[in-house]
């Protein structure tokens, strides 16, 4: 079954217009879900929307959106009024600057879509869009779409062969980090650091996505499996606890085990040198 677009309009850049559609780049329905059921009967239970005031369930036509500006109270805002601050992005993704890859945050980065051309293959669309892929490479066009209720920072990418676009959050949504290192702190000499870093260099090899899977939903996926079956489960998979080691210690036995793999011709895996007596 062909996907269906999420969103449909213009991806604009200056005067040139590309009729466009926005399609999920992640399959969300590949999780396993679960519903809530009644431990008694084992029926699933249903979400009400319930008014405490009046006492009984509520219908979707008789429900508005209101804003509380103070506890217990709230402003109504009808549908219209609603519309009426629709903004161009919600039919246009106008890219209004370039940037270079690096400069997008990647702590910034939401969700990601694939643009496609909305028209035959072929016509002005997709040679509009086959056009402006070329001349993005190398460079992130930032712009803005507004979908879902809410207008998002976006950023287009052309290196897959197609226009990846990512929703960004804003500067407002991301938080200050926790715990920062002291300045030059990474760089630090010492016996440590270039154990760490050897370890580092035996396990850098280029990056192959479909060899990692998700685990716990594989062995979720077999339990259900087996219960449907008639079978019931009831071991729990031992965690293994890990040794308690000082550093230089623990990084001296990561490199020795970590030196067994492949390792890039040019991260050479040196023994750590012994201290003098």
């Amino acid at each position: 079954m062909a996907p269906r677009a999420t969103w449909t309009g213009v991806l604009q850049v200056s005067l040139v217009a590309i009729p466009i559609k926005v399609y999920p780049a992640i399959e969300e329905g590949a999780r396993l879900s679960f519903n809530q059921l009644h431990d008694d009967c084992k029926t699933r239970i249903s979400q009400k929307k319930w008014c405490a005031k009046c006492a009984r369930e509520v219908p979707s036509a008789e429900i508005v959106k209101g804003f509380e500006f103070a506890t217990g109270k709230y402003v109504e805002l009808l549908e219209a009024e609603l519309d009426a601050v629709a903004t161009p992005s919600t039919k246009v993704i106008e890219l209004v600057q370039f940037v270079r890859p690096a400069d997008v945050e990647r702590r910034a980065i939401d969700r990601a879509y694939y643009l496609a051309p909305d028209g035959p293959e072929g016509g002005p669309a997709s040679t509009a869009y086959a056009l402006l892929g070329a001349a993005m490479a190398g460079s992130i066009g930032i712009g803005k779409l507004a979908m879902y209720g809410h207008e998002s920072l976006v950023a287009v990418d052309s290196s897959h062969g197609s226009l990846l676009l990512y929703t960004l959050h804003h500067a407002a949504e991301l938080r200050e980090a926790p715990y920062v290192v002291e300045t030059g702190a990474w760089r630090k000499a010492g016996p440590e650091v270039r154990l760490a870093s050897q370890i580092v260099a035996a396990l850098t090899r280029p990056l192959e996505a479909a060899a990692f899977v998700d685990q716990y939903q594989a062995d979720l996926q077999q339990i259900i499996d087996a219960k449907i079956a008639g079978h019931e489960i009831v071991e729990s998979v031992p965690v293994a606890d890990l040794p308690l080691l000082n550093l230089h210690e623990a990084l001296t036995r990561s490199l020795l085990a970590v030196s067994t793999t492949t390792i890039p011709a040019k991260a050479s895996v040196r023994p750590p040198k012994r201290k003098r007596a």
